[in-house]
């Protein structure tokens, strides 16, 4: 047996000299950079040791490098790029969270900006210039080369989060008469080719897709066999402006790995691959979730003064549904101060009816994100939601009201109380579901304003089915 089979094969009994495994004194357990370490970094550029602070960082991935960069304290950042020149190079920039990016490249001459743009796939030059200035968007592309500058221009042309945005130019395609040979000393060529890629796409004479064939099979075919025999025809073709949520829906539902682009005429101009999807699937997700809570983008390293315009907008709005829910408390105020304990118990009743309101509202919003809710089996999905409002309402209904019956020793008063918790818990299932569907089927976006809306409804609903039934039944009188 050999000394390795020997270390592999032993047992805790057999002396064998183990070596322990290595710690990673820069990840924690979350694959976060460890404060510790970002502090030693710190500290070196702090004391002028930049050769020392490159030494720590130069093993680091781009992305890792990118996440300390952020870590920096904004008056931190301007000497962090400057001692880790060399480092901060194009793949880098690329994996910046957007805002970071933008206060970076603001300060570099076009010239530079041109120079790391030059470096990257076309879908991560589009995103480093798309939010410059024009003029400062123009002064780049004079600088660039002519042929990265006429791939830009093109995707700048298409709209934002668009898959004209999101896809790279550079990728591999051959004319269905080739053989297999002839794609191999393709590759082979030393020609400039994408150097990135997973299957190799298959064009007719109009430049049309045909087919794709992918790499392994390329690898175990005779260099004989023509291309149209081993290549798959059906593939999934991504309109050039398909939305980029539909276009990682694809790529979700069909398991994809990349797939090619084209343009009105059907002609091939690019491919999306998946390590860009990840990163889409990633930022709707996330934009969902912060825009029903009104928090705009969510990003900690927005300016204060965008986030507070996003959020107070949202805000003020919330302030005005605030106001037709206390009027409707108004209409009653002769039934509240002759019992006090409604006041006390009315915000339950709303309480609880927004709580169930916002979980339809979350399971709808990503039924309709997701493909999952269409106009097919839009009623089937009302008649599912009201069957759970019902049945949590007449729960909490039964619970809330034996509870208030008992402890303030008045059934009317729990009666009252839960038939209007069963009443709201109704209207924010409906709510929780119509309101998102109404504003998708208007092309509006269901997670921008749905939550306002449906927080109204259960407001609303809550304040008038309690205090009116509390009148209706003449408690207080």
């Amino acid at each position: 047996m050999s000394e390795l089979e020997r270390v592999a094969t032993a047992t805790p009994d057999d002396n064998v000299a183990v070596a322990p495994p290595e710690v990673d004194l820069i990840h924690d357990s979350d694959d976060r950079l460890r404060p510790e370490f970002v502090s030693e970094v710190l500290d070196l550029v702090e004391a002028g040791d930049n050769e020392a602070a490159r030494a720590r960082v130069a093993p680091l991935h781009p992305a890792d490098v990118a996440d300390l960069i952020e870590l920096a304290r904004v008056d931190e950042r301007d000497g962090l790029v400057a001692a880790l020149a060399g480092i901060v190079d194009a793949d880098v920039v690329a994996e910046l969270n957007d805002y970071v990016r933008e206060t970076l490249i603001d300060e570099m001459a076009p010239e530079q900006v041109a120079d790391l743009a030059g470096q990257l796939d076309t879908d991560d030059a589009v995103a480093i210039l798309e939010d410059l200035e024009e003029d400062e968007q123009r002064a780049v592309l004079r600088a660039m080369e002519p042929d990265d500058r006429a791939a830009i221009e093109e995707a700048l042309t298409y709209p934002e989060e668009s898959a004209g945005r999101l896809m790279q130019r550079e990728l591999i395609a051959v004319p269905e008469h080739w053989d297999v040979g002839q794609v191999i000393d393709y590759l082979r060529s030393g020609e400039q080719l994408a150097d990135d890629f997973w299957e190799v796409f298959v064009v007719g004479p109009r430049h049309h897709p045909v087919g794709t064939c992918k790499l392994s099979a390329i690898l175990r075919t005779r260099r004989e066999v023509p291309v149209a025999e081993i290549m798959a025809r059906e593939q999934t073709l991504i309109p050039v402006d398909m939305d980029q949520e539909d276009v990682a829906l694809r790529f979700q539902k069909y398991a994809l790995v990349s797939a090619a682009v084209v343009d009105k005429s059907g002609r091939l101009v690019g491919m999306i691959t998946v390590d860009d999807i990840v990163h889409i699937i990633q930022e709707e997700a996330g934009e969902d979730v912060l825009l029903l809570s009104g928090a705009g983008d969510g990003d900690i390293n927005e300016p204060v003064r965008f986030a507070v315009r996003t959020r107070l907008t949202w805000l003020i709005i919330n302030l005005g549904t605030a106001i037709v829910a206390a009027s409707v408390v108004g209409l009653f105020q002769g039934e509240i101060s002759r019992l006090a304990l409604l006041a006390v118990l009315m915000p339950i009743v709303s309480g609880m009816g927004g709580n169930a309101g916002t979980q339809t509202l979350a399971v709808v919003v990503r039924a309709l994100a997701t493909n999952q809710l269409t106009s097919s089996n839009t009623v089937r999905m009302i008649a599912r939601e009201l069957k759970i409002a019902l049945a949590n309402g007449l729960s909490l209904g039964l619970l809330i009201g034996t509870g208030v019956a008992l402890v303030y020793a008045n059934p009317l008063l729990g009666s009252v109380m839960g038939t209007a918790m069963i009443i709201n818990n109704l209207v924010a299932g409906l709510a929780g579901i119509m309101v998102p569907v109404a504003l998708d089927r208007m092309k509006i976006d269901p997670a921008v304003s749905s939550a306002v809306f449906v927080t109204m409804a259960t407001d609303v609903m809550g304040f008038f089915s309690f205090l009116g039934l509390a009148a209706l039944v003449g408690l207080g009188s």
